[in-house]
């Protein structure tokens, strides 16, 4: 979604033959912040503002702040561009509207390419009591200024979101071919790069019943981003079809007992867990490898 600041400042980088990459770097400003003036999902400070109209007043003479507040075609006519180069703005709700989304913009921002990068996941077979899969999951922040994912498995792949806030990750992930939503809380990490992290999902079984299954999960990183999308979902797309099931013997005995322990009113009763639950003294979340991973 287009709103009028995001089609002037459209304008003013055609008229100026800058990527948005390069006007970040110019102003000292990540790309997503750019990419969030864009869509409309931001605004630039003041200061930004101002910093962003001088540069543009070093190749537009004349060019104040105070331009901004002409309307679109004034604006164009002004940068000698054409006004029908951008899409008028599109009536619509914006993408996931949530109360706090101010917040994990922000908390993106600081903390969101800690975990840009390819990982696998190893989780319970829930067909198959007793095995393993490993999902592929490509994380990576786009335009807007969000973590987007897509999860592969199977040759099927779903996306979603990334919220990170506070020190968790809050996953959301729609399979648009089953209908199937996928909903999970992560322990992140503290450091500028995630290796690991674990947590809990929720999401139908695969079952005639579709039945609702919580169960545990741990992320570790298999790849870093090249800085060429095409060849990361090139790479990505690729691991997507490998056999999902993991070979027998091949999940170490820590990680097995991580993902695959008792609960309940026995095991509270004898000292351990009422609930299936994912604390920190017992995360496998952290900046460096917990095992060298089989891609």
């Amino acid at each position: 979604m287009v709103d009028a600041f995001g089609r002037k400042l459209e304008l003013a980088l055609k008229r100026l033959s800058m990527s948005r990459a390069r006007l970040a770097a110019d102003l000292g400003v990540d790309k997503s912040v750019v990419g969030r003036w864009l869509t409309g999902s931001g605004r630039p400070s003041g200061h930004n503002l101002s910093r962003l109209s001088a540069l543009i007043a070093g190749r537009i003479p004349g060019f104040s702040a105070l331009d901004w507040d002409r309307d679109i075609a004034g604006f164009a006519d002004l940068l000698g561009a054409d006004p029908d180069a951008v899409p008028e703005a599109r009536k619509g709700p914006p993408p996931l509207p949530l109360p706090l989304m101010e917040q994990f913009l922000a908390s993106t921002a600081v903390r969101g390419k800690a975990y840009e990068g390819i990982f696998r996941s190893t989780r319970p077979y829930v067909m198959a009591p007793g095995r393993f899969v490993h999902d592929h999951g490509l994380i990576r922040l786009d335009e807007n200024g969000l973590l987007r994912i897509r999860i592969g498995v199977g040759g099927t792949t779903a996306e979603g979101w990334v919220l990170p806030f506070g020190n968790q990750l809050f996953v959301f992930v729609v399979d648009t071919t089953s209908g199937a939503l996928l909903f999970g809380i992560f322990n992140g990490v503290s450091g500028p790069r995630a290796d690991v992290v674990d947590g809990l999902c929720l999401t139908p079984a695969q079952d005639a019943g579709r039945t609702p299954t919580a169960h545990a999960m741990v992320f570790e990183r298999v790849a870093d981003l090249s800085g060429d999308a095409q060849a990361d979902d090139r790479a990505f797309a690729e691991l997507t079809r490998k056999d999902p099931v993991a070979p027998e013997g091949s999940v170490p005995d820590d990680l097995r007992r991580h993902l695959l322990r008792d609960f309940g009113p026995l095991q509270a009763a004898a000292g351990g867990d009422l609930l299936l639950t994912a604390p920190l003294s017992r995360t496998f979340a952290r900046g460096a490898r917990y095992s060298e991973p089989q891609a």
